[in-house]
């Protein structure tokens, strides 16, 4: 399994331990667990709503999954499998970097405040405070996060290496400062922050950073503008 924005498979749920088929559909159970934890955060989703949101027995639950921890990590999976395209495409999209970036936030706050889904990012809000018993649940989040912040590094070195950046540009640096406001647009997502709200916020982190005027035209692909950038 690998994480952050880059494709990743999920373990086959549709084999059963046993070799009996299963009566019921896995990826449907799976989506409710995830809806659960990326509501509630791992340690107050408890086994009963779990076992009620899914509706599965207890035995189903073991024999699919074995344990609520495997079961979170699967969600973790199923979440980066369905909810976080708009990153995927914004990175890999054949535009300017700082179309690319703009695309990015702006996904952003479009995913993290979805009608019908819990606000913000899984991948914050999941267990961002555990007991000492989960901090395997945290580690394993904060690696997500880790990635999520290291792919949008290698997109900004690529376009420095295309010359699409200042050559003084702090990749590493430009790199947190766009990991930490996602995460921060995600905790005002959760907030109750609205879309328009979260594009703002968006539209204000990319204008208040330095100028660099080899980058202040406009994108040939999208006539965007495209986007300052932090120098080191």
């Amino acid at each position: 399994m690998s994480t952050g924005f880059v494709t990743i498979a999920m373990d086959d749920l549709e084999k059963p331990r046993g070799g009996r088929p299963r009566a019921f559909d896995p990826n449907r159970a799976l989506d409710a667990a995830m809806h659960l934890f990326w509501e509630h955060g791992y340690e107050a989703t408890s086994l009963t709503m779990l076992r009620e949101a899914m509706g599965l027995t207890p035995p189903q639950i073991y024999n699919a999954f074995t344990d609520k921890e495997t079961l979170f990590r699967k969600a973790l999976e199923r979440y980066h499998q369905t909810e976080i395209g708009f990153a995927l495409e914004a990175l890999s999209a054949p535009v300017s970097t700082g179309e690319a970036i703009r695309r990015l936030l702006l996904g952003a706050a479009e995913a993290y405040s979805r009608p019908g889904k819990p606000g913000g990012c899984l991948f914050v809000s999941g267990a961002l405070a555990t007991s000492p018993q989960a901090q395997a649940i945290a580690d394993e989040l904060k690696t997500y996060r880790k990635a999520s912040e290291a792919a949008i590094a290698g997109r900004l070195a690529e376009g420095k290496t295309k010359g699409d950046l200042p050559a003084g540009i702090s990749v590493k640096g430009f790199a947190k400062y766009l990991a930490g406001t996602m995460n921060g647009m995600s905790i005002q997502a959760r907030d109750g922050a609205s879309v328009e709200e979260l594009r703002a916020l968006a539209e204000t982190a990319l204008a208040a950073l330095p100028l660099g005027r080899q980058n202040q035209g406009h994108d040939p692909e999208t006539g965007h503008h495209a986007g300052p950038f932090p120098r080191s």
